[in-house]
């Protein structure tokens, strides 16, 4: 089935590594071609550099609106379309909500749901001059259910959710063609778990993903980015044209329980 997206333009934010990066490369190797965009622009640019002469890399902060303003302007400039947005870019700061800053709870928020905001309202009227699209917004296992310290980042996660539903049907009501999908990933090898929980108490060491995958996870095992973009590349292709408003939830049953 390769292929899959070709012909298409695909924009990826936080793709300098983790999931983003897992998508831009597997939505570039089924044929699109991929804007990536991040604020580590050393890895970014690497990662563009890996893909070959389907990526690209900008600089973006998605939490300016001048900055999605200026990225969109040049996916038009170079493409003259767009038929992918994947809201990838994310923060998790752990924590005791009694102990959580003001400010680091508006720097999460300003990430995760203010930078979601922008992409979906910048990026939708050039998805619609080209006759339709596909956003797909990354939320978590933590946007369908609470956890100890991370009430912030639920309250992120849990905001694109429902964003995402409200979007998708705003885009129905107009018969636009551009579908809004969420995509849920449970335990997966990130680097954001560094900062969501981080390792053992009095260490630098990151956290046993494995062991906490055997105790929480049904199936046992932790997820890898490849994971998640495989479900990205199936919501950004036409295999999914039926599908809007939805949560594409993978996390080896973490959720269900």
């Amino acid at each position: 089935m390769a292929g899959r997206v070709d012909g298409k333009v695909a924009l990826v934010t936080g793709a300098a590594s983790g999931i983003g990066r897992a998508c831009a490369e597997r939505l570039a190797a089924e044929g699109a071609a991929v804007v990536l965009t991040d604020v580590q622009d050393h890895l970014g640019e690497e990662v563009a550099r890996g893909i070959g002469a389907r990526a690209s890399y900008l600089h973006h902060d998605v939490t300016s609106e001048d900055a999605w303003i200026a990225v969109v302007a040049e996916v038009k400039a170079r493409h003259g379309r767009l038929d992918v947005l994947v809201n990838n870019a994310g923060i998790g700061l752990g924590g005791s909500v009694l102990e959580m800053s003001l400010a680091d709870f508006r720097r999460q928020t300003a990430v995760n749901v203010d930078g979601v905001f922008l992409g979906v309202k910048h990026c939708i009227p050039l998805m619609r001059a080209g006759g339709g699209g596909s956003v797909v917004n990354m939320s978590s296992v933590a946007g369908l259910k609470g956890a100890p310290n991370l009430a912030g980042y639920c309250a992120t996660k849990g905001a694109v959710r429902l964003f995402t539903k409200a979007v998708a049907l705003e885009c129905a009501a107009v018969r636009d063609g551009v579908r809004v999908n969420s995509v849920h990933p449970g335990i997966i090898e990130t680097p954001i778990w560094n900062t969501v929980i981080g390792g053992p108490a009095g260490t630098n060491a990151p956290p046993d993903l494995d062991a906490m995958s055997e105790m929480a996870v049904p199936l046992g095992v932790k997820g890898v980015p490849a994971d998640i973009a495989d479900g990205v590349l199936w919501l950004a292709s036409d295999e999914s044209r039926y599908v809007t408003g939805a949560e594409l939830v993978i996390d080896g049953g973490l959720s269900v329980r």
